[in-house]
């Protein structure tokens, strides 16, 4: 049954339309926002900082739900030590305040948690499947999925129901890997990233928000899913397919790792990084995809 459901993030790339759907399906959407308290599009906004602590207790009252979006961007700067403290805490931090908020509240009708993680989660694993039952990566990225996840779970002794959706390549006009994959491409200087052979599972902005929906809607699902297109490609062929589509020439040889190694340092791993991960779980619990190849989905965001 719709009700109230709370986010955070809900400014980012999947908070935005994931807002709009809800509400069009007949949820109110209450959101949090580091700006004065306001309403906008039919969205309630109530401030909260979580480095300070401080979140209006009337964001959670008579929600029956939160999604978990809020984080520091991955690649938005150098990952300095500061910086991956930064990437960490603004996902655990910020969920660990709406925990302390419904745990002092005898009141709350909160039942469901829905958090973003990473595919990131799993390293860099060549070829190998990866269900959601695989072990998890020692890099950076890994290390932040781990302990985002830790975060999330805590509702479960809360008694809540907690999800966790392993997110891939969004792919959207928008905002997200995708322009900045194709950027490059649309100059005719496009290439491949390494190899090439590195596994980028990917799923279209429409999936990922209708996966979020329906995770809020089917309480037999639990637990961690990956959020990827049943088809995952390796980069060579995203970076080909787009090209494709733009109908654009790749002359270019792929650009070497050394080069990524000077350019990207450490974070190199987010574009290099192998991740063949399996969508047979959420496909089980019922899940229907309205992209599920790569031609289809750059179909429809290119036209």
């Amino acid at each position: 049954m719709p009700g109230i459901v709370l986010i955070t993030g809900a400014s980012g790339l999947i908070g935005r339309p994931l807002c709009r759907q809800l509400q069009d399906g007949g949820y109110t959407v209450h959101a949090l926002s580091r700006s004065e308290n306001d309403e906008r599009d039919g969205i309630k906004f109530f401030q909260w900082d979580p480095e300070k602590g401080i979140i209006d207790r009337n964001c959670i009252h008579d929600a029956v739900a939160v999604i978990h979006l809020a984080g520091e961007a991955i690649t938005a700067k150098p990952w300095t030590k500061a910086q991956k403290q930064k990437i960490i805490k603004s996902r655990t931090e910020s969920i660990k305040l709406v925990y302390k908020l419904i745990r002092n509240n005898s009141s709350s009708r909160v039942k469901t948690i829905i958090s973003a993680s990473g595919v990131g989660y799993y390293g860099h694993r060549g070829d190998e499947l990866l269900t959601e039952q695989s072990r998890p990566g020692n890099d950076f990225l890994a290390q932040t999925c781990i302990a985002w996840e830790n975060a999330v779970n805590e509702g479960e002794t809360l008694g809540l129901r907690v999800v966790k959706l392993r997110t891939g390549v969004v792919l959207s006009s928008c905002g997200g890997a995708l322009p900045q994959l194709a950027k490059p491409v649309k100059l005719g200087i496009g290439a491949a990233l390494g190899s090439g052979k590195q596994w980028m599972p990917w799923i279209h902005i429409e999936d990922a928000v209708q996966m979020y929906i329906h995770v809020l809607k089917n309480e037999q699902c639990k637990g961690t899913y990956n959020m990827a297109a049943p088809s995952p490609v390796r980069n060579k062929e995203l970076v080909t397919a787009v090209a494709r589509r733009l109908k654009k020439p790749l002359w270019l040889p792929s650009v070497p790792v050394l080069f990524l190694q000077i350019l990207l340092g450490e974070m190199k791993a987010v574009v290099l990084n192998s991740t063949n991960t399996s969508s047979e779980k959420i496909s089980f619990s019922g899940f229907k995809y309205n992209f599920s190849s790569l031609d289809d989905a750059l179909k429809d965001i290119y036209g």
